[in-house]
């Protein structure tokens, strides 16, 4: 007779496949196994992510926890690109963050445009996984639109406080 571990209340409990046949019929159902877990919205969405990659893509996962296959990259990265250098016109153009993420948000953008075969654009890019870029150019999109929001270029609208940069931490005069 085979066993089956089932999660219960936090505690592993062992059920012999007789009982887990009984249980089933106790509550009418036909699934080989409680179903809550398979309920939650996340995990469905895992398992659909996961179906949509071909079975002849390049590779089946990125081997990241929560971080899913993309199947079209450039598309992807390109959209976020364009979205990002939207942003940055907004900013004034003498503003050092507007000039570092313009440079190397066109230059990466480059590099989507001219090359079709994402293992190469991962090496060239340099920064992981291109799914793991596409993370971190949705960041850097949120980071920008932040600064957007709070005009962070601007003076501020009172003075700092003498002792804001001194440490360690002096009392005032």
């Amino acid at each position: 007779m085979s066993r089956i571990i089932l999660p219960y209340c936090g505690r592993l409990k062992h059920f012999s496949s007789n009982k887990i046949n009984f249980i089933r019929t106790i509550v009418h159902t036909d699934q080989p196994y409680p179903t809550e877990m398979f309920e939650n919205p996340l995990v469905r969405d895992h398992q659909r992510k996961r179906d949509e990659v071909p079975k002849d893509f390049h590779k089946q996962g990125t081997g990241l926890c929560g971080l899913y296959v993309n199947t079209h990259p450039h598309k992807d990265l390109s959209e976020i690109y364009v979205r990002i250098l939207r942003v940055l016109d907004l900013m004034p153009k003498d503003y050092p963050y507007r000039q570092t993420t313009e440079q190397i948000v066109k230059e990466r953008f480059g590099h989507v445009n001219s090359t079709d075969d994402i293992q190469i654009l991962e090496e060239k890019i340099g920064m992981g996984q291109i799914e793991e870029v596409i993370e971190q150019a949705l960041n850097e999109l949120e980071a920008a639109r932040t600064l957007v929001h709070y005009k962070a270029w601007e003076p501020l609208v009172e003075a700092p406080d003498e002792y804001q940069w001194r440490w360690p931490i002096a009392p005032g005069p």
